[in-house]
């Protein structure tokens, strides 16, 4: 019975150490009597116990790093605290276990070297401004070297950069004052646009305002000049009007004396329109004009009938 125990027992320790399971995304190196005899895939392995034996476990997933922060001197003599994140992952697990003692710290103090070197050939400004090209360096170079340890760099991220609290002041003040410059540079386009602004608002009213003075005088021009026409028409209307009622009036006068009684009314009106004239005359002047022979009024009605008769001849003629 303690026999069977005994057995039993041993198998089960030597079933144990024979069969190993690999997990996915996992590489195990198998050294065989200390030298390496291969690397385990994931899934299940049988192995020779006591003879073969897991060396080494890798994690072949993308695995994040941390670079402890450094204080690295730039080009113009500051002093700058860098700190970072390095992501890399193993892909020769070989080369990982013999390539050296200790991949991760290689990696780590390579990555503060580099980032030494690197931030050593810039200026500080430069450093804020280049840090996607500061990335690519450290990158470029550790990934040159880790492949000896069987590990690929996949990226390389600055998490902060600290310059001191005096450059930190300066800057401050420096970014202040362009700040202050950019707002009075500002307020000045404003007041300068402002000023265009008026400017020209004010010649496009002049102009308005010289446009419509003109146009006033055009459409005050034009309404004199037909004012002036009409009032010219209008008074050769008159003109045409007065002299076609003076001449039907003469006409009328004329056809009333060549009528029966006629001739004996004229005589009657020339001599009432004469002796009138004649009293109005001394009503209105101290001085009086008359004829020679101012008895004689009969000569005179006379005189004029014979004219009146000459004119209705000549009529009827």
């Amino acid at each position: 019975m303690t026999l069977a125990l005994v057995l039993f027992i041993a198998v089960v320790v030597f079933v144990w150490r024979a069969v190993k399971v690999v997990p996915q995304q996992s590489a195990f190196v198998r050294e065989r009597l200390g030298r390496y005899h291969d690397t385990l895939t994931p899934g299940l392995t049988v192995i020779i116990p006591f003879i073969d034996r897991i060396a080494y476990r890798h994690n072949l997933r993308e695995i994040p790093l941390d670079v402890p922060s450094q204080v690295c001197i730039t080009r113009d003599n500051t002093q700058l605290k860098v700190d970072g994140i390095l992501y890399f992952q193993v892909t020769d697990p070989q080369r990982a276990s013999y390539g050296s003692s200790d991949y991760v710290l290689a990696i780590t103090q390579l990555a503060q070297t580099t980032l030494r070197s690197v931030i050593g050939r810039m200026e500080l400004d430069k450093t804020f401004e280049e840090r996607d090209e500061i990335n690519r360096a450290v990158v470029a170079a550790l990934d040159e070297a880790a492949f000896n340890w069987g590990v690929k760099v996949l990226r390389y991220e600055i998490k902060d950069l600290v310059p001191p609290q005096d450059i930190l002041q300066a800057m401050q003040a420096q970014i202040t004052a362009e700040r202050e410059k950019r707002a009075l540079i500002a307020a000045s386009e404003g007041r300068k646009q402002e000023q265009i602004n008026l400017a020209t608002g004010a010649r496009e009213a002049a102009i308005q305002q010289s446009e419509g003075e003109m146009q006033a005088a055009i459409n005050l021009s034009q309404g004199e000049k037909l004012a002036a026409i009409n009032k010219a028409q209008g008074e050769a209307e008159a003109l045409r009007l007065v002299a076609a009622a003076t001449g039907d009036a003469i006409e009328r006068v004329a056809r009333a004396i060549g009528s029966e009684g006629g001739l004996e009314a004229v005589n009657f009106k020339v001599a009432e329109q004469y002796v009138a004239a004649f009293g109005q005359l001394a009503r209105e002047n101290n001085t009086l004009i008359l004829p020679a022979n101012v008895a004689d009024v009969g000569g005179l009605v006379a005189t004029a009938l014979k004219v009146v008769r000459s004119a209705d001849a000549n009529a009827r003629a």
